[in-house]
């Protein structure tokens, strides 16, 4: 392992892809690690949390095996997340399936909710509108394609930084019946909706910008 690469921790907590994760992340150069361990999780150079189901049953997965400690705690230090799918949508303050609420991590505010569109679930490749000066999306064309599988999405984005002094976080978005949230990048806190790690070529590069600024 060079000086250079990165430790990067796919946290296993029962919802997610976490095989295809760790080939994605090993074949861009990365030293990948599948556990839930809490010391290995706090001490890598970036955490990833995947998600795949329902976002109750991620959250209670995630609970029980303390992620959402660890995510909370690591980034009150500062240091590197990024989640995927519903991985992306626990961020957010709360999700509705069916009717039933669940609180999220609330890292920021917004509502997972149904996508409204003429065919759920979105499933397959789409484009996306990156902010100019996106660091997760450097070097992509804007008609680069992502993979993405969900039928919930957050439609809205309201977290508003008033302090001249931080930065504004850059919000991705992409169309399916609707715009949504395809991506996030605040601080040390970055997620996308679309699956990275099965979107070829695209995806590689966007897990290589991520590690970047591990």
């Amino acid at each position: 392992m060079s000086a250079t690469t990165k430790k990067i921790v796919v946290f296993d907590y029962g919802f997610g892809n976490v095989r295809s994760a760790e080939r994605a992340l090993a074949h861009v150069g990365a030293d990948v690690e599948i556990t839930r361990d809490y010391d290995r999780a706090m001490n890598a150079d970036g955490l990833l949390v995947p998600g795949v189901g329902a976002f109750s049953a991620c959250m209670k997965g995630l609970r029980e095996a303390r992620g959402d400690w660890i995510v909370g705690r690591r980034l009150s230090g500062g240091r590197p997340v990024m989640g995927i799918c519903v991985g992306m949508q626990i961020l957010f303050e709360r999700g509705i399936e069916h009717g039933v609420e669940t609180e999220g991590l609330d890292e920021w505010p917004g509502v997972v909710e149904p996508l409204n569109a003429p065919v759920v679930p979105h499933m397959g490749w789409n484009t996306v509108k990156a902010p100019e000066d996106s660091e997760l999306f450097a070097g992509l064309d804007a008609e680069a394609r992502f993979y993405f599988v969900h039928s919930y999405a957050v439609r809205d984005w309201s977290l508003e930084v008033t302090n001249p002094k931080i930065r504004a976080p850059r919000v991705t978005w992409a169309t399916h019946g609707e715009p949504f949230v395809a991506a996030v990048e605040n601080g040390a806190l970055w997620a996308t909706q679309f699956h990275p790690e099965k979107s070829g070529d695209a995806g590689a590069q966007l897990l290589t910008n991520w590690i970047g600024t591990l």
